[in-house]
């Protein structure tokens, strides 16, 4: 079997600010293999670079994509064909062998889908892909200056979203309160969920206290308010926190399963955010799952800036869980130069195309 690799970098249509500086564009690997009925099956091979644990540069991320190249050649189309893709000892060696690599495990197993698949952009049955119901999304409130955080918001406002989740640490603090007051003084909490994503912007000594300020304003839950590897301060900050916390980059790099035990049950969050192409893959990020719900954590999904093709195989992947949480999942919009997506978001919604 042949699979082509070939760079896409996708444009922002504006900066889109984060704690770890703004991002104008980012790169995906798109894996794709021709298939005997004519149609090309594809997987998204998404790293955001400072952040995925598999990429220092593109140097060595290709050379990894060329070693991936090389161990599928061996392969034949016929065997993904099985329903239960992943599950002989051929998959499970080649997920162990992988599995420092979330980001390349996630396109490996995007493209399995799709050529088990024959092609079809169905890759999960449920009733999101039988167009039966729609997943609830947060509405994403990029870092920037004041005025085009506000405007953001009143964007969110418009389109019907009823969680917003707001980046901070970017700009003055007190700036930030005071937006999140301005959203609260319009909507209860009732009317309008707000999340916050801190990327661990806050010192430990100070967290306590904007978690305090943050309670003030009925705010469901923070996204990791202290930089990771900080494990007997979050866990502190967990068992005293008047909000929920989440656990998002305290579970990069985290890959055998009683590592992950150990880490959710010595820091016991009240959440865990799970990207695919950061936390393990398909595999992995069920794994995730599986352990949270086991200890009580609650989770939702969220995309680390993938393409059109990896959001539609998280979202699928997303609606074969029991989960009524808002997800962090869209279409893409963010980009100049994305791909057809199957999905489209209304009214704080995301579903597929009808």
């Amino acid at each position: 079997m042949e699979i082509n690799i070939k760079k896409h970098l996708l444009q922002f249509k504006k900066p889109s600010g984060t704690s770890r500086g703004v991002l104008y564009d980012k790169p995906s690997w798109i894996l794709s293999v021709q298939l005997p009925n004519g149609k090309v099956a594809q997987g998204e091979c998404s790293v955001i670079p400072g952040l995925s644990p598999d990429f220092i540069d593109e140097i060595q991320y290709e050379s990894f994509l060329s070693k991936l190249q090389r161990q599928f050649s061996h392969w034949d189309q016929g065997e993904f064909k099985d329903v239960a893709l992943f599950q002989d000892d051929k998959w499970k060696q080649f997920l162990a062998e992988w599995s420092a690599f979330p980001s390349i495990l996630f396109g490996m197993e995007t493209l399995a889908k799709e050529i088990q698949h024959e092609g079809s952009a169905i890759l999960f049955d449920s009733a999101f892909t039988r167009k039966e119901v729609a997943i609830p999304i947060n509405g994403l409130i990029w870092m920037g200056d004041e005025a085009f955080m506000l405007a953001q918001m009143e964007e969110k406002l418009a389109a019907g979203f009823s969680t917003i989740k707001m980046k901070v640490g970017a700009i003055d603090w007190k700036k930030e309160k005071a937006l999140l007051k301005q959203l609260r003084t319009r909507f209860t909490a009732d009317e309008l969920t707000l999340r916050v994503d801190a990327n661990g912007a806050f010192a430990p000594k100070e967290a306590p206290s904007k978690l305090a300020e943050l309670a003030e304003l009925d705010i469901h839950s923070i996204e990791q308010p202290i930089m990771a590897g900080q494990l007997p301060e979050m866990k502190t900050l967990c068992a005293t926190t008047p909000i929920g916390i989440a656990l998002d980059e305290e579970l990069i790099g985290i890959h055998g399963k009683t590592e992950k035990e150990q880490l959710l049950d010595f820091v016991q969050p009240q959440y865990i955010v799970l990207k695919p192409s950061l936390h393990g893959g398909l595999t992995g990020t069920k794994e995730w799952i599986e352990l949270a719900e086991s200890l009580g954590i609650a989770w939702w999904m969220t995309s680390a800036l993938e393409s059109s093709i990896g959001l539609n195989a998280i979202a699928q992947f997303t609606s074969t869980f029991q989960n009524d949480l808002p997800q962090g999942l869209g279409t893409g919009g963010l980009y100049t130069n994305n791909f057809e997506s199957s999905l489209v978001v209304e009214n704080g919604y995301l579903s597929m195309n009808k």
